[in-house]
């Protein structure tokens, strides 16, 4: 079995090695592939000295398009499964194996943050249930934390699975075209971590793009 492991970073210099590493002291296996989305420090530099191979954005294109271009890498190299985590260390690596694990019974797997959320502030965990639910109902399956973004994926569902989205909603987008198209979801549970310097979240930006996705897929 063939895993990539793709790790979306910007600007993430001072994590995405420490990331690395341990993907892959977890995942001696997986080859770690980190797509540099248009950093203005050296996020490349850092990540291919912990181990990494890189694909760089020139210029910042989002975090969907960091994603897509990490999936269609895995789609050339035919690769049997792919994991997703961010690089900012909110992700466990060490529960890498886990979720690739759980998709002998799944398509889908994410990680999910909905039995440990304490470090969570409030508005985030209203926010995250909210959007959960509305993606759920879009995508027509239950699906838990729709907003985490470590993930492992069946090579069925990111070959046939291309969002239109470019930016964070992306990942949402994701979720209903793979449940739309019948592919099935699993989870395992991990815990919240906001040991991360910063997100690169902008909220009344990113929050119009997710309603003018929900407009879009709400109506297709």
């Amino acid at each position: 079995m063939r895993v990539l492991a793709v790790i979306p970073a910007r600007d993430a210099e001072g994590t995405v090695g420490g990331v690395v590493q341990a993907l892959k002291q977890h995942l001696p296996d997986a080859t770690v592939l980190v797509v540099d989305d248009g950093s203005t420090d050296r996020t490349s530099e850092a990540a291919r000295g912990a181990g990494a191979e890189v694909l760089r954005h020139e210029v910042n294109r989002g975090k969907g398009a960091a994603l897509q271009t990490g999936f269609d890498e895995a789609a050339r190299r035919e690769v049997d499964r792919v994991l997703t985590l961010d690089a900012d260390g909110q992700h466990d690596p060490s529960l890498a194996p886990r979720l690739l694990d759980a998709l002998d019974a799944a398509d889908v797997v994410i990680g999910s943050r909905d039995g440990d959320r304490a470090g969570m502030p409030w508005i985030r965990r209203a926010t995250n249930s909210v959007m959960t639910w509305i993606v759920s109902h879009l995508a027509r399956h239950r699906i838990p934390d729709t907003q985490s973004g470590f993930r492992a994926i069946r090579s069925s569902v990111f070959t046939t699975v291309r969002p239109q989205s470019s930016r964070f909603e992306y990942e949402s987008e994701f979720l209903i075209e793979a449940g739309r198209k019948g592919f099935t979801f699993g989870s395992v549970a991990i815990p919240t971590l906001y040991n991360a310097p910063g997100s690169h979240i902008r909220p009344f930006r990113d929050t119009l793009r997710f309603l003018r996705l929900l407009f879009r897929r709400w109506n297709d």
